[in-house]
């Protein structure tokens, strides 16, 4: 598995305020999207290409298309949902699935109560898109499902990651094609599964308490 921690002075600022705890949600949605973004350029930098040949105004040359068949992103339900504007802005021809999966705050074991997704996904890049990599059950869990159903190339964006939910990936994805690309690794998380220092839970940030 490999860890790519995006190194930018841009990346760095927009991760202060989305910290910083008297940031409200709708500028915390705007910046987690802007941070995705950039993230996202980091992590198509192997997206698969094909050439192409083309008019311009002046002469005939040659460039290129995504391949075939298309990339897939998939946000884990729901604090995911608020990274996908930000990663089809780049990648605006491919495919959306979804998936719903739900932590026990007492176990810290994932579950999966909803999919959207085609049952075969061989030869697609899949982009997951998840804000906190902490435990590391969640996406563990997202992966083998996606793995399960054929994908050969994926790919984690993740806002922050904890050392302790590298380390699980690293075990428990052991030779799976997985790539995590984020902004920082944090120092560690807390007695409660939360990243420290963290920016809280993401999703109660990006959409509110309810449900």
């Amino acid at each position: 598995m490999r860890i790519h921690v995006v190194d930018h002075p841009l990346v760095a600022h927009k991760l202060t305020t989305l910290r910083d705890k008297r940031t409200d949600s709708p500028t915390f949605r705007r910046l987690a999207d802007e941070l995705v973004t950039l993230l996202a350029y980091e992590a198509t930098r192997d997206v698969r290409t094909e050439q192409v040949d083309i008019e311009t105004p002046v002469t005939a040359t040659t460039g290129v298309r995504l391949s075939h068949p298309r990339p897939m992103v998939v946000p884990i339900l729901r604090a995911g949902l608020g990274m996908l504007d930000g990663m089809v802005r780049l990648l605006p021809t491919a495919e959306v699935g979804f998936l719903g999966m739900i932590r026990d705050e007492e176990t810290l074991q994932a579950s999966t109560y909803a999919t959207r997704m085609p049952d075969d996904l061989s030869g697609r890049q899949v982009y997951v898109l998840d804000p906190m990599l902490a435990t590391g059950g969640t996406l563990v869990a997202a992966i083998r499902e996606l793995i399960a159903r054929g994908a050969d190339d994926v790919t984690a964006l993740c806002l922050l990651a904890a050392p302790e939910g590298v380390e699980v990936m690293e075990r428990e994805l052991a030779g799976a094609p997985v790539t995590v690309v984020t902004a920082s690794i944090d120092e560690r998380l807390n007695e409660h599964g939360y990243i420290v220092p963290g920016l809280g839970d993401a999703g109660d940030r990006m959409y509110g308490t309810a449900g």
